[in-house]
């Protein structure tokens, strides 16, 4: 494998997408990003560059970033080599875009999508690489319309690489965002990846760019149609209320925030992802039969959205 050109041609498609991305979602909600680029001089324990886009208070996006890095260090943190031990320790290269959009409108879902490469070498001192990612859906106001539609995105993009993948990553995906101590998902999940390799490098490529690419056309059409349905300061309680379960989750258990904290990245660009308020009211309860209560019971629960 040609580590230098296909290095390149990774970094140039995760900066492309993140111009697509960005420059997209400013037309439909008519502000722009921050643009808020860094770099690690090459002394640092981690070297690397990246841009961090960030819309925050905007109409519909009350917080939005696409991040790009590039990082090269010369310890694999413990988050990155916890499924390969054979390469812990080793030093590394890795790049993506990580994506989390929280919308001002109760009635629009959050979504996250990340795509990202990582290249090692095994004690043999040969090559090591793969590639990751994923997108997920979490409501706050449950619509079936919604989660068929990027369910049904989500088999589309992986279904030219073979009918076995979309099945697969949706159950790694169900398994994935799942928070143990609550016994519940964190929304209705999508599409995870990890570790991947085994399509060979141009087709596991291929792939990954397929699933970053199909991100707009899963959750455009949702945010359009619901930006503007009317919502009461009510349900802006309950959206805050389970922005706290993401909290949760990414502060717990995601393995990006992890590799982030774990390798000394950016603190600012790693909790980007966090929503910009959040709420824990103890012991909270649904009224049974709202739809509050339905979220629980006819949406986070795993379930076959493409049927």
């Amino acid at each position: 494998m040609d580590v230098a050109t296909n290095s390149k041609a990774i970094r140039d498609y995760l900066i492309d997408l993140q111009k697509t991305i960005t420059t997209t979602l400013t037309q439909v909600d008519g502000q722009s990003f921050l643009c808020d680029k860094w770099h690690r001089p090459s002394d640092a324990s981690l070297q690397g560059d990246g841009c961090s886009m960030v819309l925050e208070n905007s109409i519909h996006l009350e917080r939005a970033g696409v991040n790009f890095s590039h990082v090269s260090g010369n310890t694999l943190p413990s988050a990155a080599s916890a499924q390969r031990p054979e390469i812990a320790g080793a030093p590394f290269e890795a790049m993506g875009i990580s994506l989390v959009l929280h919308p001002r409108n109760p009635y629009v879902p959050t979504v996250h999508m990340n795509v990202r490469f990582f290249l090692t070498k095994n004690k043999q001192d040969e090559a090591v690489w793969w590639f990751g990612g994923g997108m997920d859906l979490t409501p706050y106001y449950g619509n079936h319309e919604d989660c068929r539609h990027f369910h049904k995105t989500c088999q589309s993009a992986l279904t030219p690489f073979g009918p076995t993948l979309y099945p697969r990553f949706k159950k790694a995906c169900d398994d994935y965002f799942y928070l143990k101590h609550r016994q519940e998902a964190r929304g209705i999940g999508g599409i995870f990846y990890d570790d991947f390799c085994e399509l060979g490098f141009e087709q596991s490529f291929a792939m990954t760019r397929a699933v970053g690419d199909a991100l707009l056309k899963a959750y455009l059409p949702i945010l359009q149609i619901r930006k503007d349905t009317p919502y009461t300061e009510a349900q802006r309680q309950f959206q805050s209320y389970r922005r706290g379960r993401y909290v949760e989750f990414n502060l717990v258990f995601d393995r990006g925030t992890l590799f982030g904290l774990q390798s000394g990245g950016r603190t600012e660009s790693i909790l980007m992802s966090m929503p910009p308020s959040a709420r824990w009211d103890y012991n909270w309860q649904a009224t049974p039969g709202s739809a509050e209560a339905q979220l629980y019971t006819d949406f986070l629960p795993h379930q076959d959205w493409v049927v």
